[in-house]
């Protein structure tokens, strides 16, 4: 923060120095210009880079959980698969339709499907997961590899990186915050120029689009669910703030 406050004095900084060197001979001139310029963008690059940190929070991944993801991974995507690694494609953001952050981790963390997801129960033992949780504060927190194939997205997985935001009061209402918005903007950035061939972002409630394309690999046609995460307004959001990185969103596909 302090950082960030020098930027305003920057100008006046400048002036300062500018001030200083007159009289000075030309090699000190251009010692102290040299110098003032790397200061500049020094205390620019730190105080713009740091707004984020990506906190590691690890779920539970043993080899039993690595065994049964790639056992989902047979069955409904046809693909016997040495390891769980994954070259990711998408970016898919979720809510968790929890409150807080310690409950929407304690939803992902154990390795076997909770008793109460019914829903999906039939299609796999193993846990749904997440690459990133992010709090209503924006704090990000990375819960595994982020080349490991999640369960969060399906038909998706195998080519998606998957960012929960704590929120989502009744799995209806649109409660995420700003910070979420940045911060979501931020790891969108972050995987984008980590991993360049990602194309695509979108929303879980938009999931549904994407069965006629060449990422859709599910097997079973009854294996779906309606999703309402993110919302509209929270995915229009991010994606207003990382329009010039060119992702293409589901109805472009």
């Amino acid at each position: 923060m302090i950082l960030r406050q020098m930027h305003f004095g920057l100008p006046r900084l400048f002036q300062s120095l500018a001030m200083t060197v007159i009289g000075m001979g030309k090699a000190k001139k251009q010692s102290i210009y040299l110098k003032s310029i790397f200061l500049f963008f020094a205390i620019f690059s730190f105080g713009y880079a740091k707004d984020f940190v990506i906190i590691d929070k690890p779920i539970d991944f043993s080899p039993n959980r690595i065994s049964m993801t790639k056992d989902y991974i047979k069955v409904h995507y046809g693909l016997d698969v040495k390891d769980i690694t994954i070259n990711p494609k998408i970016i898919v953001l979720h809510w968790t339709a929890v409150p807080t952050l310690e409950g929407s981790f304690d939803r992902l963390r154990p390795e076997l499907l909770l008793t109460d997801r019914k829903d999906i129960a039939a299609a796999g033992a193993v846990n749904v997961s997440s690459h990133f949780l992010v709090d209503r504060d924006g704090t990000i927190y990375r819960l595994m590899p982020e080349n490991y194939m999640a369960r969060h997205t399906i038909g998706l997985n195998y080519y998606a990186i998957g960012i929960e935001n704590v929120g989502g009061k009744g799995d209806k209402s649109e409660d995420l915050t700003q910070a979420q918005v940045k911060a979501n903007a931020y790891l969108v950035r972050y995987l984008k120029t980590k991993y360049p061939d990602i194309e695509l972002l979108m929303g879980h409630h938009e999931y549904a689009k994407m069965k006629k394309t060449k990422y859709w690999l599910e097997k079973d046609d009854n294996y779906f669910t309606q999703k309402n995460d993110p919302g509209d307004i929270f995915m229009n959001a991010v994606r207003s703030k990382v329009v010039d990185i060119g992702l293409k969103n589901p109805s472009e596909f």
